[in-house]
């Protein structure tokens, strides 16, 4: 009878603690396994150009459907499909990103959706044993579970790599994983302890720009959290806007692409992406290795979703700044800095 009680207690008290709001940690592995299974969610956009894949992963991470993902061209659309672990369907819009940690946030309509807390999780030391939640090679397209590797934290590191030619934007710290994590679609996924607890997001494929070989790595959470906060509550600020010398918004000078010898595709519809179609002769643009093709993906850390939103950007700026773009060439990313010129009389 003692033995029955003392089972009955410890299938109560695993349940309790893995149904806490956002909380995932169990003594089961199956258990453990399932949980983190419903707040992982499946990403489908932009993909097809050049043999690039349309689809990622994601984790969600607020009760009101936020979710945190790596940027990527999957998100070149204005919409994404997003598929929870029941197979549901939502169309998710991207809130906000920040460049320099590889990081977007997506929110899809909704409330009382099963997500982690950003806050709840945890460090891991080299040797560490863990789990690798993401839709790899598109395993999952509806109420499919996604596919789970285990690995071994081998260590923490900064990251210096590359995807194909070209740097990458994040040079933080991140976990390499003794585990083939980072395969097509992974990026997004979330790494979790064996008991289920929200360690670090899957990043990208890339080799490493010293040996030439694919690493498999995560970014830690801790990295990432403020941003996402500060994204999902409105707090986030794009470099771009400066307060002036008084304390009041600095006044936009309406800079156009021309101003740093820039051609854009024409801006045809709403939406029309920020592609370079030229440049002029000797510009700054030309001179910094911009070349037709490219799509400008960020300016000074600020989303960049069409030629509107291009314009915009540019006439926040004033003389003196610096004006950094992010673009997508090809399969890969670049950065480039050009400077603001006075602007003539």
């Amino acid at each position: 009878m003692n033995s029955i009680r003392h089972k009955i207690r410890k299938v109560f008290v695993t349940t309790a603690v893995v149904l806490a709001c956002g909380v995932v940690r169990a003594e089961s592995p199956a258990t453990a396994i399932s949980t983190v299974d419903q707040r992982i969610v499946k990403i489908f956009g932009s993909g097809g150009l050049k043999g690039l894949y349309g689809y990622s992963s994601g984790f969600l991470v607020s009760a009101e459907g936020h979710i945190v993902t790596v940027w990527s061209h999957v998100l070149d659309e204005k919409t994404v499909k997003v598929i929870l672990h029941d197979g549901r369907r939502f169309d998710a819009v991207v809130v906000g990103a920040e460049p320099a940690l590889d990081l977007a946030v997506l929110k899809i309509d909704g409330d009382e959706f099963p997500h982690f807390q950003l806050d709840d999780s945890v460090a891991a030391v080299p040797g560490t044993r863990v789990w690798a939640f993401s839709n790899m090679f598109k395993v999952a397209a509806g109420d499919e579970p996604v596919s789970v590797m285990h690995g071994v934290i081998a260590a923490r590191t900064n990251l210096t790599a590359r995807r194909g030619v070209f740097e990458t934007p994040y040079s933080g710290p991140v976990y390499v994983i003794d585990a083939i994590t980072n395969n097509p679609g992974s990026g997004g996924g979330v790494v979790t302890t064996r008991t289920g607890e929200l360690v670090a997001m899957i990043g990208k494929e890339l080799r490493n720009a010293q040996s030439n070989t694919w690493i498999n790595y995560a970014i830690p959470i801790g990295e990432i959290r403020t941003a996402v906060g500060e994204i999902i509550t409105g707090k986030f600020t794009p470099k771009t806007t400066r307060p002036s010398d008084d304390g009041q918004p600095a006044k936009p000078r309406n800079y156009s692409a021309f101003d740093f010898g820039l051609v854009l595709v024409p801006d045809v519809i709403v939406r029309t992406p920020a592609f370079v179609d030229s440049l002029l002769d000797d510009s700054a643009a030309a001179q910094a290795g911009i070349k037709p093709n490219d799509l400008v993906l960020f300016v000074n850390d600020e989303l960049i979703q069409s030629c509107r939103a291009f314009d915009e950007a540019l006439g926040k700026l004033e003389a003196g700044d610096r004006l950094k773009l992010v673009l997508r060439r090809g399969n890969g990313l670049i950065t480039v800095e050009l400077p603001v010129p006075k602007k003539k009389p």
